[in-house]
């Protein structure tokens, strides 16, 4: 009974990654840490990637999306990094938002890009310290810093440091 309710949730939980994947795998492959676009130049009718340019599409460990299947998930060929979306997909999908008018979409798949590298529990951390109040302008530009020096994520550490002049002037800062 155990074996096959933890068989249904991988399953369940595969249906729902590829299905996000399916729908969401339109970003550009070749993001880089500054947000410049990739070379594809991709345009809506490209979308969605999964099933119009399905060999664009890799998982985290170099795999082909097409491998992505319940079957590999559980005979191990395919393993949970390969759920994972890499900043290639969402350059792609950065590309087809900006080729539909949506450039506020595309900026926010650019820096969501620059931000794979980041570890979630590290994620989790500048996003409450982001919270008014939370940190003292020092402690935000401190995690500019390290979002640009040590994952290379410029636009998001612009974005932090553009956060801690604006908490600093509406007086959102943690008293030092």
């Amino acid at each position: 009974m155990a074996m096959e309710l933890n068989e249904q949730l991988i399953a369940e939980l595969v249906r729902k990654t590829l299905k996000e994947v399916m729908g969401s795998a339109n970003a550009p492959t070749d993001a880089t840490p500054t947000g410049e676009k990739s070379k594809n130049n991709l345009k809506v009718e490209d979308y969605p990637l999964a099933s119009k340019r399905p060999e664009l599409l890799k998982t985290p460990t170099g795999k082909a999306i097409e491998d992505v299947n319940l079957d590999n998930l559980l005979s191990g060929k395919v393993g949970f990094e390969d759920l994972r979306i890499t900043p290639e997909a969402l350059e792609y999908q950065a590309q087809i938002a900006e080729a539909a008018g949506k450039e506020q979409v595309a900026m926010n798949l650019r820096r969501s890009a620059e931000l794979i590298k980041v570890p979630d529990k590290r994620l989790l951390e500048i996003y409450n310290a982001l919270r008014p109040r939370r940190s003292t302008k020092q402690e935000l530009l401190d995690i500019a810093d390290e979002l640009e020096s040590k994952y290379n994520a410029v636009v998001n550490a612009r974005m932090v440091r553009e956060a801690a002049d604006v908490y600093e002037r509406r007086g959102l800062l943690k008293s030092a």
